[in-house]
């Protein structure tokens, strides 16, 4: 499932990253959007870019270039 698919107010676990995707895993990673990490859907901008999540107590933008080599879940 990708980040773009969930609705404000949906929340998610991280499951893992895409191959190939070292620039933004290393930024998602030190933001602390850890595998196994629940994150919460805060809101999406009006045409779905960049959409910010709730992790780990911190609110941080994801553009639609880093959500997709997120691998996420509905929790």
């Amino acid at each position: 499932m990708q980040l773009k698919n969930f609705m404000p107010g949906t929340k998610g676990v991280i499951t893992g990253y895409e191959a190939g995707s070292s620039n933004y895993r290393r930024r998602l990673l030190v933001l602390g959007a850890t595998p196994g990490t629940v994150f919460e859907v805060v809101r999406v901008a009006p045409l779905g870019d960049p959409v910010e999540i709730r992790v780990r107590g911190s609110l941080i933008s994801v553009r639609k270039d880093e959500a997709q080599v997120m691998r996420v879940a509905r929790r």
